[in-house]
């Protein structure tokens, strides 16, 4: 009876190490989904980031011919108002 005892437990025992096993590895499993998801949001931020910086060297152009033209309106404002 007591080799009935000790083989009942082993399997207990080795049933509760497979559960705790099982655990981890799903734990792990969520742990490499969010880190990837974590990896991939931030290769987007930086994608993103470039993109902006693109787009703002694209619109200093603009800004600086609109600055050039409010200067000349402001020369023929003043011109007219002599006038």
């Amino acid at each position: 009876m007591a080799a009935g005892g000790a083989a009942e437990a082993q399997a207990r025992f080795g049933h509760s190490v497979k559960g705790l096993l099982t655990e981890k590895v799903t734990s792990c499993g969520t742990d490499v989904i969010a880190l990837t998801k974590q990896v991939l949001k931030g290769s987007r931020s930086a994608e993103l980031l470039g993109q902006a910086a693109r787009n703002m060297v694209l619109q200093e152009d603009a800004i600086l011919h609109s600055e050039d033209s409010l200067r000349k309106m402001a020369i023929i404002t003043t011109h007219l108002q002599y006038q």
